[in-house]
């Protein structure tokens, strides 16, 4: 994947040498000299580069303009000049004429940087969908960006120590969301965010949110619609790079195996990744959809030695602790690709956000139809009876109305974290004191809260939607998956997440997209004549690792993650008790449960290791 990187210290004289600091952030970054292009703009403080073979860069008397990923423009006269002299200088045009509603105008997936050294200002942006991740830091007066965090410590001013609250976020999610990062100094983008620079002063907006709407529509002329736009969007993914495609099964990547057949005209190459596990292997449903498009499926099984194996080169890779575990069967299978003569590969991720496909959408909309008894109703009588009489919570039926009253009571989006694992216990059974005084323990909910209020719609569905195109997606999935692409050496690219298809989504009604609680209806039903009649049965499960499972099996990794604990004990963050807890109840309760945070904690480890932290 192509980076960008720079740095702007407006109103300084030259304290520091900006080749020197461009060269280590893209050593940071993993590129070479070779691919990576520089701007000059004859002024000290102000240096802007881009690495890879999807860059542009510009500069003149009075900017410098550098962007990564793959852009449209919607006015033809910039897309003329893309055409004619690339994308940065189509950038540079636009942002003299319009300022920062050129962002307007531009479109697909992007990260941009603007420079004025002059002036002393700057405008950064990334796309809508956050594909393309870009981190700042604004220390000093100067503004340095990159588009990994780690590159930008390569920047003097910027401070290496972590932050507090970025490591309580990240044992949250298992990730660290945007805003923040790990370090104390620095932020992340919001897909579809902008930032404004002007002299040490920051202003950060956003440039686009998604226009939800519920519109009387009839489902056939909807369901034409959306076939239409399927094969659109594969089709912008292809320019002319031998291209084939992730391949679980599921509905997203058996539609774009699909559509990457019937425009390609000829057999397709997909890769699916299979585990020697009951449970978890998907490979059934991938060789039923290959068989139902006549694609060629490449097939690798990963093992317990793969997954240690893999495990320091991950940990390495990811410029914050990133605990999603399928983070290794991405891996391998871009890796297969990249092996079988592949430099491009579609993947389906964006289709269950945009679509509603997560199980917790069915579930929330079963616990908000509580809120249609009457208020009165609810509060004299049904909770007193349920949740006032003790012996209510010990009678088996019983009890399970009273845990759906108890998470129905809670307030959106909260309740759907009720099961996360730092509301299973008490914080400070967790963690240790001295640590939890420094962070804010609300924070994850209002992070989470920000995404579900932005949206204008009253659709408890939509706001999910919107919520998890930013918590689940972009700071999740698709990090994932680019960033295992990269160090394999290949592109992704994301067929589901194309603008118009995005937009088209928003208009359909939600009592289409989930009908009678059954997860994407109407999207089961538009494509029901075109995928495999196993796809359309299969219930969503992706590449999921069976870590927890394989570690009380296979002694290796056992060992690696027992060490990994041990270590992590020492560094004051979680009480050693609550660790221990942890692999108690692993060894002797439900493996694949406790393993999830015992993997968290692991790779944080790993990861606090790889970066000499």
């Amino acid at each position: 994947m192509t980076s960008i990187y720079g740095f702007l210290e407006p109103r300084k004289t030259a304290r520091h040498a900006g080749t020197e600091i461009l060269e280590e952030m893209r050593t940071r970054l993993g590129h070479s000299s070779s691919e990576s292009l520089y701007t000059s703009s004859g002024l000290p403080g102000s240096s802007l580069a881009c690495s890879g073979q999807t860059g542009s860069i510009y500069s003149g008397d009075d900017i410098q303009v550098a962007i990564t990923g793959h852009p449209r423009w919607s006015e033809s006269a910039y897309q003329a000049i893309a055409s004619e002299k690339g994308h940065a200088r189509a950038a540079a045009e636009a942002y003299r004429h319009l300022g920062a509603d050129l962002l307007q105008h531009l479109h697909g997936s992007f990260a941009l940087a603007i420079f004025e050294p002059r002036s002393g200002q700057a405008l950064i942006a990334v796309d809508r969908l956050g594909t393309r991740p870009l981190a700042f830091s604004a220390v000093d007066n100067t503004l340095v960006i990159a588009s990994r965090a780690d590159a930008i410590l390569a920047h003097p001013d910027v401070s290496k120590t972590l932050d507090s609250q970025g490591l309580f976020n990240y044992l949250y999610f298992h990730m660290v969301p945007s805003p923040g990062t790990i370090y104390r100094d620095m932020n992340k983008l919001l897909p579809g965010e902008c930032l404004s620079y002007d002299n040490g002063t920051l202003k950060r907006s956003c440039y686009w949110r998604p226009d939800y709407q519920e519109p009387d529509a009839h489902e056939d002329q909807l369901s034409a619609d959306l076939l239409a736009l399927l094969e659109k969007s594969v089709g912008h993914c292809l320019t002319g790079e031998a291209t084939g495609a992730f391949l679980s099964g599921g509905l997203d990547s058996s539609t774009v195996t699909g559509m990457l057949a019937k425009l390609s005209g000829k057999r397709v190459d997909v890769y699916g990744i299979g585990f020697d596990a009951r449970g978890y292997d998907e490979m059934g449903f991938a060789r039923a959809s290959a068989r139902h498009f006549n694609a060629r499926l490449h097939e690798y099984y990963v093992t317990p030695q793969d997954v240690i194996d893999a495990i320091p080169k991950i940990a390495a890779a990811y410029d914050e602790p990133f605990g999603n575990a399928s983070a290794i069967p991405a891996y391998y299978c871009a890796r297969m690709a990249k092996q079988d003569g592949k430099s491009c590969l579609l993947a389906g991720d964006g289709g269950d956000e945009i679509f509603a496909g997560n199980e917790r959408y069915q579930k929330q909309l079963l616990l908000g139809a509580y809120e249609y008894i009457p208020a009165l109703l609810r509060q004299r009588m049904i909770e007193p009876l349920f949740l006032g009489i003790p012996l209510m919570k010990r009678l088996p039926l019983l009890s399970k109305v009273c845990s759906y009253i108890e998470q129905a009571r809670l307030e959106m989006p909260a309740r759907m974290e009720t099961y996360n694992f730092l509301h299973r216990s008490p914080l400070g059974e967790i963690f240790e004191p001295a640590f939890l005084a420094q962070v804010d323990t609300k924070a994850p909910l209002i992070n989470i809260k920000a995404a579900y209020d932005r949206p204008e719609t009253e659709s408890m569905l939509k706001r999910m939607l919107h919520m998890d195109l930013k918590i689940t997606l972009a700071d999740n999935d698709l990090r994932k998956v680019n960033r295992m692409c990269e160090i394999a050496g290949i592109e992704v690219r994301y067929p589901m997440l194309d603008e118009e298809l995005v937009a088209f989504s928003t208009r359909v009604p939600s009592n289409m997209l989930i009908r009678r609680l059954e997860l994407r209806s109407f999207y089961r039903r538009a494509v029901k004549d075109f995928l495999a009649p196993e796809t359309l049965d299969k219930n969503k499960q992706g590449f999921g690792l069976p870590f927890g499972v394989w570690m009380t099996e296979h002694a290796g990794l056992r060992e690696l993650a027992y060490d990994s604990l041990g270590a992590f004990k020492q560094r004051g963050y979680l009480r050693h008790d609550y660790i221990d807890y942890l692999l108690k109840e692993h060894r002797t309760g439900h493996a694949g449960y406790y393993g999830v945070m015992i993997w968290v904690i692991m790779m944080l480890e790993q990861w606090l290791v790889a970066h000499e932290q």
